[in-house]
């Protein structure tokens, strides 16, 4: 019996076609990408609606002031234009979630009259943006869902 490496190929075109799946598949994330923007924004919406940060941390609540508008849930107004107003774009390898709104990353994370002299007080730090532990199980199952059709096992 000789001895040195030994090699095994593969002729099964079951084999060759997973592969190409596969190959086609992961020069191509948009996909994904575009499932997993979706669903991150359904779930930053859902954040303007349990007032809750990504990590599930409560939203600082509105001052006196603000509820003596009419508005009580923070981030909340009347026009509901941040919440409504969040969107995604992909790129070949990336998704990125946000807001064109301007005041966006003053409400994601915080800041001050001393930092920002024209606004009418310290604004808290209410993050709306992220990933909570759900969304990264339903982006993990995306992904997984998207290989296995790669691999022709759905």
């Amino acid at each position: 019996m000789a001895s040195g490496p030994i090699e095994i190929e593969i002729d099964s075109r079951r084999v060759r076609d997973a592969l190409a799946r596969l190959a086609a598949h992961s020069s191509n994330l948009r996909p994904a990408l575009t499932e997993i923007g979706e669903v991150l924004i359904e779930s930053t919406k859902k954040r303007f609606e349990t007032s809750e940060a990504p990590d599930g941390t409560p939203w600082a609540a509105n001052r006196p002031a603000t509820r003596k508008h009419g508005i009580d849930k923070p981030l909340v107004g009347e026009t509901r234009s941040l919440a409504n107003l969040i969107n995604f774009d992909v790129g070949s390898d990336r998704v990125s979630i946000g807001s064109p709104m301007e005041y966006a990353a003053m409400q994601q994370f915080g800041g001050t009259k001393s930092e920002v002299p024209h606004l009418w007080g310290n604004i808290p730090a209410r993050p709306f943006l992220g990933l909570s532990a759900a969304d990264e199980r339903e982006v993990l199952d995306i992904i997984e869902a998207h290989l296995a059709e790669a691999l022709g096992a759905r």
